[in-house]
This record gives structure tokens, sequence and C-alpha cells, in this order.
């Protein structure tokens, strides 16, 4: 493969909503660059971007790819990133490596919540931007409406590129705004006027000088209009739209022939974040090396495949680089270039080009790849975190071995995950975006480790408590020939202040029960917390206070004593009015205003405290506590009342008691919980 000058690289990120066609887009790029010589359709699971197993069955992707199109002395790396929102992680990655993206929406449906998420990243990224107006052969398609919908939401600042000719099933090419045709066809020439109206009146909008000129009525050269509309895109000030119709192929190119020519190269667009601060450096191949890996993939032929940008420099085969985060030297054997499931080899990636490395020891997603002698040090990537949790376990014997390390190897490949172990129900949870990115995780390691792993709704760690200062007595006696077994004690118990756990203390005078005998009161105390009277959930908030009692010379002993001090404290608690606590947590919501209200109810109706309402820029954040077993599902019932547009945070905060009404339910579900574990 020959290099490609980095002024004639483009990073492109594709957008959109899940369904919007960036995968169709991609494949028809690919096609036109003859890189593969059919064009795949997603129905018939045979796109080159699709090419997981998890994404031919959901017919949508779960992952971003790598689509490079060579062509003309350009190469152009476009990212097919997921849509749907259990994957934005994915997105989240791509996006700190490109220079421009690409918002795709589709004709018959137009700006959703998608097309909104999509320019705010972009936003965010200060990356160039251009809106392509897919399935303009379906039905309804109408790109006009299309047209005043993006200028409604984003702004006059986007403006058509091109004109479609016809709409839905007439839909049969483009015409060129920016570049018009000596014979506009007919049908679509008043419109071209008032296209090309427009556009030079966006351009002269973007500057100064030709503003004036265009407002005294002179008119300005195509030269003119082309640098204006270059650089109006390169600040964000100008955003254009354009047409197509990705699986009949229509309009591809003459999009693809836009991104070379306007979108910004590596040396012209956003420079990387340095973890040392200051404004990153130029996109200079002759430069020290800097590389940023931003995804990781488990591959089952290659191994660990390692995708990375390289920034400055060049990176080689068999050769040697240094991880600066990790302070480690790694070996580079051959290089690849991604395309769907295939990687081809190549000798080098420069400057501007991404690339993937294969089998690297140490080296994980968000790393620094450098020399020893000249460290440079990027951001990591900030992910999003994931709230949506569920238990994991083993499908037999079997998987049990396999559990940990496939677990590892997943979180590895996807860092929005996260995996861990609950101390007070013992279970192994795994976090992720919602429930979709953690069926595909779990088919991915069914696929990929050989492990088969259940899920379901963890516990929720449930507590008990008392509520009545109590004495209870026990005698524990027991004659069977020989030396006996003899502990008698008196304990008070006593509730104490939320989140003080739990003490013992003494008040025996005379000897009544010797001190050697004492640990062993507290032991048995302390076994007997380890499990409430109502459910069986662990006691804390408590006090018990070994004040009186009785010994024998012979028979007592330590074991005595600790079943004494057992079986007093399981009598005292089912006296001393005992409740279940339940785990509260504080959660943050940010909702467009438009949805407050349905949140608000949604939230009334999970007994939610509501603590404050905060109005921001056309959104609200609302502050709540609520109980934890309410909102194990919250991702899913967020999206739900808002349309995709809500984001949440959750963390634990504090418990306080169950209302009555609850417990029997709780309770129940407890019995019925130990029951089945029995089976």
């Amino acid at each position: 493969m020959a290099s490609v000058d980095v002024g004639n690289i483009r990073n492109v990120v594709l957008l959109s909503h899940s369904g919007a066609g960036k995968t169709s887009l991609s494949e028809a790029m690919i096609f036109n660059a003859k890189h593969v010589t059919r064009l795949g359709r997603i129905e018939d699971g045979n796109t080159v971007s699709d090419f997981e197993p998890e994404e031919v069955k959901r017919s949508s992707s779960v992952q971003t790819t790598l689509i490079a199109c060579e062509a003309d002395g350009y190469k152009v790396n476009f990212l097919d990133t997921p849509g749907y929102d259990d994957f934005q992680g994915e997105v989240t990655a791509a996006l700190r490596v490109v220079e421009s993206s690409m918002i795709l929406l589709a004709a018959p449906s137009g700006v959703d919540v998608g097309t909104e998420r999509a320019w705010n990243m972009s936003t965010d990224h200060g990356l160039p931007r251009m809106f392509l107006v897919n399935k303009m052969d379906r039905e309804n398609a109408d790109f006009d409406r299309c047209v005043s919908e993006i200028q409604a939401a984003f702004g006059n600042q986007c403006v058509a590129f091109q004109i479609p000719i016809g709409n839905a099933q007439d839909f049969k090419g483009v015409v060129s705004v920016i570049h018009p045709p000596a014979d506009v066809p007919a049908e679509v020439a008043d419109q071209m006027e008032a296209a090309r109206e427009r556009l030079i009146e966006a351009v002269a909008e973007t500057d100064d000088a030709l503003a004036d000129r265009y407002l005294e009525g002179e008119e300005l050269t195509n030269q003119e209009v082309e640098e204006a509309v270059r650089a109006g895109i390169l600040s964000g000030n100008l955003v254009p739209i354009v047409a197509a119709s990705s699986t009949d192929n229509v309009g591809v190119e003459e999009c693809m022939a836009l991104v070379r020519e306007f979108f910004p190269s590596p040396k012209d667009g956003v420079k990387p974040e340095l973890a040392t601060g200051g404004d990153g450096f130029e996109a200079d191949p002759n430069g020290p090396l800097a590389a940023f890996v931003f995804k990781t993939t488990a591959d089952p032929f290659v191994g660990k495949l390692s995708v990375f940008r390289v920034y400055r420099g060049v990176i080689k085969s068999n050769s040697e680089v240094w991880n600066s985060g990790r302070e480690t030297a790694e070996r580079i054997g051959q290089l690849y270039l991604p395309r769907g499931k295939s990687q081809e080899n190549v000798t080098e990636v420069s400057a501007g080009d991404i690339g993937a490395i294969g089998k690297l020891s140490d080296t994980l997603t968000g790393d620094t790849l450098c020399l020893r002698e000249q460290p440079v040090s990027f951001e990591a990537i900030d992910f999003p975190v994931g709230f949506y949790r569920v238990a994991v376990s083993p499908a037999t014997k079997a998987d049990l071995d396999k559990m940990s390390t496939s677990l590892a190897r997943i979180v590895e490949e996807d860092p929005t995950l996260r995996y861990s172990r609950d101390p007070d129900t013992a279970e192994s949870l795994i976090s992720g975006l919602g429930d979709a990115q953690i069926d595909v995780a779990m088919d991915k390691i069914r696929r990929k480790f050989g492990a088969d792993l259940k899920v379901k709704m963890p516990k929720v760690a449930y507590k008990e408590t008392i509520t009545q200062t109590i004495k209870s007595e026990y005698r524990h006696k027991k004659q069977s020939g020989g030396h006996g077994q003899y502990g008698h004690v008196i304990i008070r118990l006593e509730p104490m202040e939320r989140t003080t756990g739990f003490e013992f203390g003494t008040e025996v005078v005379g000897g009544k029960v010797p001190r050697e005998y004492f640990p062993s009161v507290e032991k048995g105390v302390m076994k007997a917390m380890d499990e409430g009277v109502l459910a069986g959930f662990p006691m804390v908030d408590m006090k018990a206070v070994l004040c009186d009692g009785s010994f024998h010379d012979v028979d007592s002993s330590g074991m005595s004593f600790e079943i004494a001090g057992n079986q007093a404290m399981r009598k005292g608690v089912a006296d001393a009015g005992p409740i279940l606590l339940e785990p509260i947590m504080k959660l943050h919501v940010t909702v467009p205003d438009a949805y407050t209200g349905e949140v608000m109810s949604d939230l009334n109706g999970k007994r939610a405290k509501i603590l404050g309402m905060t109005p921001h820029d056309g959104t609200t954040e609302i502050e709540a506590e609520v109980p934890q077993g309410a909102v194990q599902r919250y991702s899913q019932d967020l999206r739900s009342v808002s349309q995709g547009r809500g984001v949440y945070r959750l963390e634990f905060d504090h418990y306080e008691p169950l209302p009555p009404d609850q417990q029997p339910r709780v309770i129940e579900e407890a019995k019925r919980a130990k029951e089945e574990e029995k089976v």
C-alpha cells in the first residue's frame, strides 16, 4: 500500500441514530473505492462494517469499524459508529481521533434524538461537520423538509450544498450547488438558483470583506466562494447538507468528493490534547513518534488487536515503541489496516493515519505509544459511566474457571463495562450503559472465550436492625456424660444511629461471667448479626451489652458461651422491634424541559424524594433520593419517558427504614430466593 501524503488524509466519524444508514453508506463508499467487488446489504448480513455475529444477528452496529477508502491520491478513514445509546463508549473513542464528522439522518423521519446528540458531540469536540440526508429513495422522503428541520434545530449556517433530483421512488441523483453543472436539469432549475443564492449569502456571512462586496452587489468568483466555504466549514460557521441513497449508491460519490475537497486534513484539524497540557503539535511524519490507542478488540485470529491513530512520526512493523503511561516497552510485530473482519498487512503507518497492531502485552485503550527518548502522553478518553448493573454467574461448573478471565478480557475491550464484586450480596456484578450492551458482551464471551454466563437483576443489599431496647437471656445447658456444657448470659440490645455499625460492650460485675468468656460471647453475637430474623439479611446499627449471666466451674467453656451469646442475640432481636433497611441512591437526572413532567411523574411512582430542580439552558437537572430496588432498570425507564434524551448518574447515599407496606413483599422474595438456591 503506497503511503498517502498527510494533507490528503481525511478522518471522518459517521454519527446518527440507529438505522439512519451509516453502515450502508460505508459499504457504498468502500465499493466505489474498488476495495470490494460487491455491494453488501444489512439484510443479508454481508456488509464489510457489520461483520461480527452479534451485529449480523441484530442488523445493527455494536462497535466502531474502520472503513478506509483510497482513491485518486486521497485516503478517507471513515469510522462507522453504533447509533444505539448503549454503545456510546464506541462513539466517544472514535470522536477523539478524527478531524470531522458526518451526521446522517433518514429522509423520511428527519431530525431525531440521534441527530441532536451527534450535533452536540461534534460541537463538544470542535469538529467541522456535514449533514447527509440519507434514504432519499424511501417513501415519504422529503429533502426540503429535512433541510428546514435541520436549520430550525441547529441554525441557518446549515446550508444545502446539493439539490436532489426527485424524492422517494423518483430520486435519481443530485446536482451540486457549490459546483453547478453547465446544464442544470430543468426540473430543479428554480430550486438551484435559490439554493445557489442562499449558499453565496451564507458564505458572505462568514467573511466581513466578502459580506461588504456581496451587499454592494459585486459578484464573487468561484475560487473566492470555494476558499470561503473551506474556511467556513473548518471554523464551524458553515455546515453543508447533502443528499444520498446509500443502498442504491446514488449521491455517494458526490458526497465523497465534498469530503475530500472541504473537510480538514490532520494538518488543519483539531490538535490532540496532551496530558501535560499545551496545544498539541503538527501532524509531521518526520517528527518523533506519537500514537494513541483508541480501541482494543479480542480478535479470534490475531489475539488482542489494538487500533491506533498516529499523530506524529511513523510507526513501523518489527520495531519497538514506548508506552509512556505504563512506562514499558512494547514490541511491534505486524501492522494491519483493518477492513471489516479482514486485515491488510502494512509495513508502516504514518502521521495522520489509522492502523492496528496485534498482541501488545500491556497496552490498553487510552494508552500513548511513542519513543522512549522523547516521551509524550495524550489525555485519556473520558468514557461515559454506566449505572445499569446485572449479576453474572457461570451456567455450569466448567464455566466457573473461565468466568473471571473472560470478564476481564471483555472489560479490556469495552472500557464502559465495569466488573466488580458486591461484598454485601457476594454477587459478581457487571455494569454498563444498558441491557443491549450487556447482552452483546455475554454473546461475545460465549463466542470468543467459550464461557456461558447467566445474568439476572442483582440482589438489593437490604439490612436489618432493631427499634427497641430490650434484655435477652439464654441459658445453654447440656449433659451427655462426662463434662457437660454450660453457658448463661443476659445481654441488652440497643438501637444505634444509622451508619454506626455494631458495638459490643460488657457490664458484668462480681465475676458472674469470667472475663475469658467475653470474646466467646462476642463471637456468638457477631455470628447472629450475619443473618437477621425477618428475612435473613445482615443486621446493623445496634449495640449488644453483656450485663449478667452465670457459669459452671467444670462444664463452662468458650464454645458454651458462644452458643449462649448467639441464641440470646437471636431471641432478643425478635423481641426488639426488628425492621428492614433499604439502600437509598442519590440520583441526578438531566432532561430537556419538555420531558421534566414525565420524569418527575415516573420518579414519584418509584417512591423518590425530590431534593431539588436546577434549570439550565433548555434542560432541567433533577436531584432525588430513590430506593435502589426501584432504579435497577432506570436506564430503560429514563430512555422511555424522555425518548432517549435524558442522562443520569447514580450513587449510593445511605440506608433508611423500608416502609411497612413494602416489608412483606421483600421478606417473601428473600424466602423464595433461598428456596431456589437450595434446589
